[in-house]
């Protein structure tokens, strides 16, 4: 090296040292380890970056997780990890919990089941879109549109995948979107109620009856809709709601409703024996 270049080296080597160390230091913080990333183009980096993303997943370091995997799919379209890559994708969006994180998760978990519908791994991306979806689910009294979405991805993994492992963990977010769903039924059917609308009570009890029989909380739907043929018919549709009210005793023995239903169920019988009517 000339004597030039030596001076022009010397002059530019603080600059480099520095840039160096920046390099070093962002490899550091998003590899977390000492070893540098293989290069561009090695038959190995796949196989880095899927294990390193797995790796930071499991430690719930999300986003660093994620850019391990969003690099291997797109800088590896022939990867053997690159499908599973996706799947790390959309759980390092639901792991961020947040609403607009689970959107992104069901975009991820649906693009993994449009290009690969027969991978192996293709009930636990459905499993994942049914449990982002429930995730997303407002309180009853609001609106149930995420609810739907939920119980209509539940219905999809039920009827494709009836012998995943995953079954039982969406049987559970069926019922929890069903039941939320229900919940809200009964709400407007109480507003009526109280309202003293019977009709309309009536209306929304029943629905419940008809498309929801393994709601959790049925036995305030018996409860309530032999109340209200009683109470909206001031005792005349008591033979109505003797069988509702007697259900409740039999199937919910240990119901908040359990006194009150035993002392409504007395009453009537005691009418229809002073009216002489014998069931």
């Amino acid at each position: 090296m000339t004597q030039k270049g030596t001076l022009l080296f010397a002059s530019r080597r603080p600059l480099i040292l520095a840039l160096a160390l920046v390099a070093f230091s962002g490899a550091a913080a998003c590899g977390g380890q000492k070893s540098s990333l293989p290069a561009p183009g090695s038959i190995e980096e796949d196989k880095f970056l899927y294990d390193r993303g797995t790796e930071l997943l499991a430690k719930k370091n999300w986003i660093v997780a994620r850019e391990y995997f969003k690099r291997l799919i797109d800088t590896y379209p022939q990867s053997i990890y690159r499908h599973d890559a996706r799947l790390g994708v959309g759980d390092s969006y639901i792991g961020e919990n947040r609403n607009d994180s689970y959107i992104l998760a069901v975009n991820e978990f649906r693009q993994f089941l449009q290009f690969s519908p027969r991978n192996e791994r293709a009930d636990y991306a459905q499993y994942k879109i049914c449990l982002a979806q429930s995730k997303q689910m407002l309180s009853a009294q609001r609106d149930q549109t995420a609810t739907r979405d939920a119980l209509v991805d539940c219905d999809a993994f039920l009827r494709s995948y009836p012998a995943s492992p995953y079954k039982t963990e969406v049987e559970v977010i069926r019922r929890r979107a069903r039941d939320r769903l229900s919940d809200h039924e009964f709400g407007v059917g109480m507003t009526y109620f109280r309202f003293k609308l019977w009709q309309g009570a009536d209306s929304r009890f029943r629905t419940i009856l008809a498309e929801d029989p393994g709601y959790s909380r049925l036995d305030r739907v018996y409860y309530y809709l032999a109340e209200t043929l009683y109470r909206g018919s001031e005792g005349q549709r008591a033979k109505e709601a003797l069988p509702l009210y007697e259900r409740l005793l039999t199937e919910f023995p240990q119901s908040e409703y359990l006194k009150k239903t035993q002392e409504r169920v007395a009453e009537i019988k005691k009418a229809a024996e002073a009216a002489g009517v014998t069931r």
